[in-house]
């Protein structure tokens, strides 16, 4: 009895002990092989940097310019030491003309194609008269320019090369996270290939462009990485390393690379046609402030509000001077900046639907778009001044500005054309609510109340419409350069 007793009490203790290793095991390789941990897990980055570096390039420079100055000191004429300054190196040459000296400038790249293109900065190579790539294997080619885009900073480059070069492709940035490693490689410097590696900080960031779509990293970049790619853990490239923030010009750990979407879209068009062919809807805007909402009776902020409609797509589908954009081509509305990225990423010549809202109705247009680059040079403004000299007759006050009519004489003062009708503003009193409003004089209300102003009288009108309803502003549509925007001016003296 004592023996079966004992073996049943070690029975149980093996049985306890197994599955406690059992439960410790399962633990462990849970904790070691979760998607977290595998994603973070990264050990060395050497495999794949021995992978994708033979299609990063360094790119050096030269930029020939010309010495107009003379640094050497003048010596009067008849001057004991003319004969010994006349001697002296000048920086003009012997036939009086400004020599020419050599300037070279270094930056970074990246293969994209086996057949040699390579993508880097416009900033890297404006202006260049000669472009050189240097490969992995320290190998110089000679590269010519195929087309560069200044408002993304982003350039095309092709080398000739006697066999299939290494390429990268562009991976979604849409997909990348804040938070997601990152890689950096390129020519910090002027110090050859070199690697860094981060996260990423911040998604969509806006630096300078209406284009804008940066990705921010903590990867060190530095002078000399401009143009280099920004790998992810895939070795897809996420963007393009375009700028940092720094105090000293060094890294600091807040650098950005544009977004690879935006590049790839640039980058295919740069191919085709040599150049970008951003869409064009033909529309000023701006965005709506709580009050204009307020004034427009509308129920949020999100949208972009039209100020002014030059000859263009827009004007011919019937969009009006106060719609409010809420949707373009099935895409939701923000803001202004969200517009016009989505615009300038659409096919010229393509039928979208534009949703806006008038007069408290969502109305849908179908707009065919027009090319940008085609008529941006013909988007010029006149100057307008901004100080004009007072007028005695119908003159009136509102908010701390003096509103009269636009005649004739007025027009040709301000050298607007004569088909413009509006009320002039002909002074602002200083910290008034009038230039709290940013209101300067000179500038010209075309529509107030949302309705069209020819005279004062009409305005006068208007205005006294709104206060009967006891509102607290009143919308007006401003000119001022040849553009206009909306601003709700609050009624109170």
């Amino acid at each position: 009895m004592s023996y079966n007793s004992s073996v049943k009490t070690y029975n149980n203790s093996a049985h306890v002990w197994l599955l406690l290793f059992s439960f410790f095991c399962c633990l462990f390789f849970l904790i070691n092989v979760s998607p977290v941990h595998a994603r973070n897990s990264y050990e060395s980055f050497a495999d794949l940097v021995e992978e994708i570096s033979p299609a990063v390039v360094n790119i050096t420079t030269t930029t020939v310019i010309e010495n107009s100055e003379n640094l050497l000191p003048q010596i009067p004429k008849g001057s004991p030491l003319e004969d010994l300054f006349r001697n002296l190196p000048n920086q003009n040459g012997s036939n009086g003309m400004p020599r020419k000296r050599r300037t070279s400038a270094l930056g970074s790249g990246f293969i994209i194609s086996e057949t040699g293109l390579v993508v880097t900065n416009n900033h890297v190579i404006e202006q260049a008269d000669e472009i050189l790539i240097e490969l992995l294997s320290g190998e110089e080619l000679k590269a010519t320019l195929v087309g560069s885009d200044p408002k993304t900073d982003i350039a095309l480059l092709k080398v000739d090369y006697d066999k299939p070069l290494s390429f990268v492709k562009f991976g979604d940035s849409d997909l990348a996270r804040v938070g997601d490693w990152v890689m950096a490689i390129g020519n910090p410097l002027g110090q050859g290939f070199s690697v860094s590696a981060g996260i990423i900080s911040a998604r969509n960031r806006a630096l300078r462009g209406n284009y804008d779509d940066f990705i921010q990293t903590d990867a060190a970049i530095n002078r000399g990485n401009s143009g280099g790619p920004l790998f992810n853990m895939d070795g897809e490239v996420l963007g393009v390393n375009t700028a940092i923030i720094s105090p000293n010009g060094g890294s600091i750990g807040i650098g950005f690379a544009m977004a690879s979407n935006v590049v790839s879209k640039v980058v295919y068009q740069l191919e085709i046609y040599g150049a970008t062919r951003r869409g064009w809807l033909g529309v000023s805007i701006q965005d709506i402030t709580q009050e204009i909402a307020d004034a427009k009776e509308l129920k949020g902020k999100e949208g972009a509000l039209v100020t002014n409609i030059p000859d263009g797509p827009a004007k011919v589908a019937g969009i009006r001077v106060g719609d409010v954009i809420v949707s373009f081509d099935e895409q939701p509305i923000k803001d202004t900046r969200a517009l016009v990225k989505i615009v300038g990423a659409t096919d010229v010549g393509k039928v979208v639907e534009v949703k806006i809202i008038r007069d408290g109705e969502e109305i849908g247009v179908l707009v065919t778009l027009g090319h940008r680059e085609q008529v941006e040079a013909d988007l010029a403004s006149n100057g307008t001044s901004d100080s004009i000299d007072e007028k005695e007759l119908g003159e009136l006050e509102l908010s701390g500005m003096t509103v009269t009519d636009l005649t004739d004489e007025w027009k040709e003062k301000l050298e607007l054309t004569s088909e413009i009708e509006g009320v002039l503003i002909q002074s602002v009193i200083p910290e008034s609510l009038a230039s709290e409003k940013g209101i300067l004089a000179g500038d010209v209300i075309v529509e107030a109340g949302q309705q069209e102003v020819k005279n004062l009288s009409e305005f006068n009108d208007i205005l006294e419409i709104v206060r009967e309803k006891e509102k607290s502003s009143i919308l007006l549509l401003i000119r001022r350069n040849n553009t206009q925007r909306f601003l709700a001016l609050p009624l109170r003296d």
